[in-house]
């Protein structure tokens, strides 16, 4: 048995946040790992454990909540007791969690625990707050084109960016071959089991649609008020959802640049995925790539939420936005950082001429221009 379990680890795809949980394996603090269902958050802490004793509790099972979300610290210290690790899993799911870790953080144990979330700990419950000084937090996203280069080949990878662009890079996609089957999984209720579960929505069917309008409108700057009049809802109501899907990671909101801090609170954002699979299931649309009227829109997605997965791994503490004047003249993706700025312009198709806009230029001074096109994009991932 153990045997296979280190064959299995030595096939799993390399992930790049391996070495920061490393860095805060320190026994002091709880390490907190949060992400989307099925990125590979639960496969990562086993290879990170392999060597250890461990207690793993379940938050997606029902007895498992019942135990200990009013569990006393003489209850708690009892079953720690015999092992080097405690891995708390889908913490979100039980309730007063944040207050059993912090409880068990406090007490000094000299154990490592672990806790994992499929959506924002401040969602449903507040873990958030107990833990406050009390933990290192990162985030485990869909495979990373540097993730899938490194374990395939940078050839392979290459061959298959058309694939990624329709069906994305949750791990299960990429590595096997019923992409369109698991995607369809992922995108009907599971995803959102979170949201179904610990928020009481009154309207589960409004999410389905809020998110298939989003879908359609990807790469566009969205109006609240104009996704409230085809939903037939209130502007707060869309707001509201819009917030629980980026606290799930289904999606996240890239807000205009400006210079008055204020306008970027009032102006439109784009949403993106932060996986094409997941869009184009929601859609229902998996045809190939050269016949598709969205491959601009969709090779945008892929290459900005690349970027977000890049800078997140890296430990990037600016922002990004887009930018776009009263003349409509746009810049797709920028960092920024100490007020320095890095614009990049994303085109599919390497022949397109990009110019970047003077009154961008001349007026923000830039760090550096990049653009990036399906024959380059290797190149800034």
């Amino acid at each position: 048995m153990v045997i296979k379990f280190f064959v299995y680890i030595y096939k799993m795809i390399q992930r790049d946040i391996t070495s920061s949980i490393i860095e805060d394996w320190d026994n002091r603090k709880a390490i907190v790992l949060l992400g989307p269902r099925q990125v590979g958050k639960t496969t990562l802490i086993q290879a990170l454990v392999v060597q250890k004793k461990v207690l793993w509790i379940n938050g997606d099972d029902p007895q498992t909540r019942i135990t200990f979300s009013n569990a006393n610290l003489k209850f708690l210290l009892q079953t720690v007791a015999e092992f080097e690790v405690v891995v708390i899993d889908e913490a979100q799911r039980i309730e007063n969690i944040g207050l059993v870790i912090k409880m068990l953080v406090d007490a000094q144990l000299n154990k490592q625990f672990i806790v994992t979330g499929s959506s924002s700990l401040d969602l449903g419950n507040q873990i958030n707050e107990p833990l406050t000084g009390r933990k290192w937090e990162h985030q485990l996203f869909p495979l990373s084109w540097n993730e899938v280069k490194n374990h395939y080949s940078f050839a392979n990878a290459i061959s298959r960016l058309d694939e990624f662009l329709i069906y994305g890079c949750y791990p299960e996609v990429v590595t096997e071959s019923k992409k369109q089957k698991v995607l369809l999984q992922l995108a009907g209720s599971y995803l959102y089991q979170d949201i179904l579960e610990l928020v009481n929505i009154k309207k589960p069917d409004l999410l389905m649609k809020l998110l298939h309008a989003l879908a359609l409108q990807l790469g566009s700057e969205v109006s609240y008020n104009e996704l409230s009049k085809i939903l037939g809802v209130d502007r707060m109501t869309v707001v509201n959802y819009i917030d629980l899907l980026e606290k799930v990671f289904v999606v996240f909101r890239l807000h205009p640049y400006s210079s008055n801090q204020r306008n970027e609170i009032t102006s439109k954002p784009k949403i993106y995925f932060y996986d094409n699979g997941i869009r184009n299931a929601i859609i229902g649309q998996f045809h190939p790539l050269p016949g598709r009227q969205d491959k601009g829109v969709l090779f945008e997605n892929f290459i900005i939420s690349e970027k977000i997965k890049q800078l997140n791994y890296k430990g990037f503490y600016g922002k990004t936005h887009y930018w776009r004047n009263t003349q409509q003249a746009e810049i797709d993706f920028l960092e920024v950082l100490e007020n320095e700025i890095i614009a990049y312009e994303i085109k599919y198709s390497p022949t397109k001429k990009v110019i970047f806009s003077k009154s961008f230029t001349e007026k923000y001074h830039p760090k550096n221009t990049i653009v990036i096109n399906k024959d380059n994009f290797w190149e800034y991932l």
